[in-house]
């Protein structure tokens, strides 16, 4: 059985849902030993993904196109190029698929912030998204989540019956890990610039990461006397200048670091020096930032909302991101209290070693046969 996969929607600096497109396609080509995957990506994603063809795998390059021309090559070319290579299956893996296929179909749905928190995102993908993941969630064969939180949500949302749906929880690279190697981490912080002693995020700079209110919270910590500095690793997103707005009326403007985007290389590093790691956001599908945290031994305080306790459990602190004097607190208490930092650096890489890519492919694997067993019956 042929399976394509559509990796065309990976960007050149991934995040997120673009992790879990190039970790996914690497796990996949390691353990599968039944399907032949055909993988569609522009020139620049194959490069990141970085499998070599084999007798179960090779690649299907694509021009590059800005997001909007990728949208409408998705639903114009990509049914063709299915037919024409002969795809028995086409496995969409940000959101949406073709309208019309010649194959059976599974598509990946990453969180439903476009249904909860539809102001969180700009005009054209409250337009665009809404309609278009309801229309895939109604056409494919199955849909693939990332969480049981994320599961649950689409059940509720789009109306899923139980059993087209199926969490496949992701995993965390094995570079992410505890590195004590004092020549690497001088490289590193040098490189960077990075403090002695800091708090640390990563993740896009926008609404939903919450990120006024962990500036809000950073400012009552460094008046209860903690002197770290905050470190906001990730890439400027929509209405960013907000959160530059909160740091200069708050007079934080020498204690707030940005470092833009930080290559996945350099980012285990970051997270080993690093005092504490902090992810207040609004909501998220699975909250990979926090699980490279864990798996670093890095103290994780998070939101206590959505996926992230199933991703977290009793290997971090959990708030409610919206409590700035809880999330205060929280940051002030795993700062000064030292058998706690030891509790939780322990336990963050235990919990992280339960997920694994190699899992998350046998589980992906799992739903394309649960497919084509239907099929086969229907």
């Amino acid at each position: 059985m042929r399976i394509g996969i559509d990796a065309t929607a990976l960007p050149p600096r991934p995040v997120g849902a673009g992790n879990y497109i190039i970790h996914l396609i690497r796990a996949l080509a390691e353990v599968n030993d039944r399907y032949e995957l055909v993988v569609f990506a522009h020139p620049g994603g194959r490069e990141l993904i970085a499998v070599p063809e084999s007798e179960r795998f090779r690649w299907a390059v694509i021009p590059g196109r800005n997001p909007a021309l990728r949208l409408l090559w998705e639903q114009t070319a990509l049914p063709r190029l299915a037919g024409s290579t002969r795809l028995d299956l086409l496995h969409s893996l940000h959101y949406t698929r073709p309208w019309r296929l010649p194959c059976l179909s599974v598509v990946t749905l990453h969180d439903m912030t476009f249904f909860l928190y539809p102001q969180l995102h700009t005009r054209s993908k409250r337009v665009f998204f809404p309609p278009a993941i309801r229309a895939s969630a109604r056409t494919a064969d199955a849909l693939i989540t990332v969480s049981e939180s994320t599961r649950r949500d689409s059940m509720r949302l789009l109306g899923v019956p139980a059993e087209k749906i199926f969490a496949t929880q992701l995993g965390v690279d094995p570079a992410f890990r505890p590195v004590q190697d004092p020549v690497l981490r001088a490289e590193v912080r040098q490189k960077y610039n990075l403090p002695e002693r800091f708090i640390l995020y990563v993740g896009l700079v926008e609404p939903r990461k919450n990120l006024p209110g962990l500036i809000q919270a950073y400012r009552s910590a460094v008046e209860q006397g903690i002197t770290h500095r905050l470190v906001v690793v990730g890439r400027f997103g929509w209405r960013y200048r907000q959160v530059l707005e909160e740091i200069e009326t708050l007079g934080l403007q020498g204690q707030v670091q940005f470092t833009g985007y930080i290559p996945q290389q350099d980012l285990p590093i970051v997270y080993n020096l690093a005092t504490l790691f902090v992810y207040p956001t609004l909501y998220e599908g699975f909250g990979l930032p926090a699980l490279e945290a864990m798996a670093c031994g890095t103290p994780v305080v998070t939101s206590d909302i959505a996926s992230l306790p199933e991703i977290v459990g009793e290997a971090g602190i959990l708030v409610p991101p919206g409590d700035q004097q809880a999330l205060s607190q929280a940051l002030h208490t795993a700062l000064t209290d030292q058998a706690l930092q030891n509790r939780l650096a322990t336990k963050g890489p235990e919990r992280a070693s339960q997920f694994t890519w190699e899992r998350t492919a046998r589980q992906t694997l799992q739903v394309y046969q649960h497919v084509f067993e239907i099929s086969a019956r229907a």
